[in-house]
């Protein structure tokens, strides 16, 4: 499994596991009428959990569902996976301002050492 080091590489993880869980939520709303379909989720936390940051243990807690996309069984709930893709839209827009103070912090630092 891969364990990023620095908060960057923490972070990106972070965005692109929530950006793959948008991908499977939408697909989930895209075949809701197709016969047959079970529902699917993407399971990612056990990357989040071994990420000892407060950031990433919410993460792991709220959004519960490794990277790996599971059968989740029954059909597809439209407002679940609304809900689901609403919450991960939040969630996603934290890690992105996470990204976004890191980056300011090494620019702070960069023009400090001039």
């Amino acid at each position: 499994m891969y364990t990023p080091t620095s908060d960057i590489q923490k972070t990106s993880l972070v965005l692109d596991l929530i950006s793959q869980r948008q991908q499977v939520l939408s697909a989930n709303l895209a075949n809701m009428d197709t016969p047959g379909y079970i529902r699917k989720d993407l399971d990612f936390s056990q990357y989040l959990g071994t990420m000892n940051s407060p950031l990433e243990t919410q993460l792991s807690q709220k959004l519960g569902a490794s990277g790996v996309i599971q059968d989740q069984g029954g059909p597809v709930n439209p407002v679940y996976e609304l809900t689901e893709m609403q919450k991960a839209s939040m969630l996603y827009s934290v890690a992105a301002r996470r990204m976004s103070s890191i980056i300011t912090n090494m620019r702070t630092v960069t023009n400090v050492g001039k």
